[in-house]
């Protein structure tokens, strides 16, 4: 059996990026951390001023519609701050929106007034400190000025939310110490760090242990309800998955987050899916697909829809437990 290849190799030792394809939701009001720490996975009560984390917003069902970072602001310890695929930041408003009721918040798309700006690579951290000042801490937002804001990632990324006025001022700074990318190049450092981003193409598809979110930390199994909690609890405690999210690469190019992946030891039907592709700057594609762990163990994935090219499993940054064993049943007296 082949041994998964080495984990990708970061194209520059920093780069900046203007176009994520990410947005912004900022969510005020009196009841705004409260509200969320209902709505979302993860438990946003438990974070002081500035600090971040992960989330999932998941159906009634368990599935997550979308996910992202947030981080409580600094300046105004009531307003939070929600980075999410942009493709999502509308009807994700609108969904959270309608859960309001009476409760003192407001939930507004700010991404035509606030701008999210990408730093990756080894050299992220000393390329945002020479070109802004700022010093990056794992999960903690650094004012930039008096109206933006650096989050730095547990996988040394800095998300940099920025007035839309602002945000070329200070992509040209960076860009003074890294190399530019675009939003191709910064999916390739999510891939590389194993943690997926929910867009359109994938919403409502997948549990969040599926996709390694309990992995990577986007689930707190202490907090109370929350839309999908029950399911969510029942898998980690009762459930047998049968599918986790791995990285791979392959020849084929413009692979695309939806793709479905076949494997003949897997029968018939699809064994997976693509959650999130890149060019690699090797040739070929990177993706990170959630796929049946029999599928894996045979080594014999593909893409669907008449490509056919196969998939090479690469090893991701974290350890991807093994298939749980099925819930013991207790033997009748």
């Amino acid at each position: 059996m082949p041994e998964p290849a080495p984990i990708l190799v970061p194209p520059s030792p920093a780069i900046v990026c203007a176009h994520t394809s990410w947005a912004l939701l900022e969510v005020g009001g009196a009841d705004a951390v409260a509200f969320l720490h209902g709505q979302l996975s993860s438990d946003v009560e438990s974070l002081l001023p500035g600090q971040g984390q992960y989330w999932s917003y998941n159906s009634p069902k368990g599935r997550m519609l979308a996910n992202g970072v947030l981080w409580r602001s600094v300046a105004e310890p009531g307003r939070v701050l929600m980075v999410l695929a942009a493709d999502l930041a509308e009807p994700i408003r609108r969904r959270l929106s309608m859960f309001v009721l009476r409760a003192k918040v407001t939930i507004e798309d700010a991404s035509k007034r606030i701008g999210v700006v990408g730093v990756a690579g080894p050299a992220a951290a000393a390329a945002a400190h020479d070109a802004l000042g700022v010093t990056a801490t794992t999960w903690t937002a650094v004012p930039i000025g008096n109206d933006a804001t650096a989050l730095s990632l547990p996988d040394d990324r800095i998300v940099i939310a920025a007035p839309a006025t602002r945000g070329p001022l200070i992509h040209a700074a960076l860009a003074r110490n890294a190399v530019i990318g675009d939003a191709d190049t910064w999916r390739w450092f999510g891939i590389a760090a194993g943690v997926p981003m929910i867009t359109s193409a994938t919403s409502d598809k997948f549990v969040p242990q599926t996709a390694n979110w309990d992995l990577v930390g986007g689930i707190s199994f202490k907090k109370g309800c929350y839309p999908g909690q029950e399911i969510v609890a029942r898998m980690q405690y009762l459930g047998r998955l049968k599918e986790r999210l791995h990285a791979f690469r392959t020849d084929a190019e413009d692979v695309a987050a939806g793709a479905r992946l076949i494997s003949p030891t897997f029968g018939d039907g699809p064994c997976g899916t693509v959650v999130n592709a890149a060019r690699d700057p090797t040739g070929g594609s990177v993706v990170l697909a959630v796929v049946q762990t029999t599928a894996v163990a045979a080594h014999d994935i593909r893409l669907g829809e008449g490509n056919a090219a196969l998939l090479r499993l690469l090893t991701l940054p974290y350890a991807v437990p093994e298939a749980a064993p099925l819930p013991r049943t207790p033997r009748m007296a």
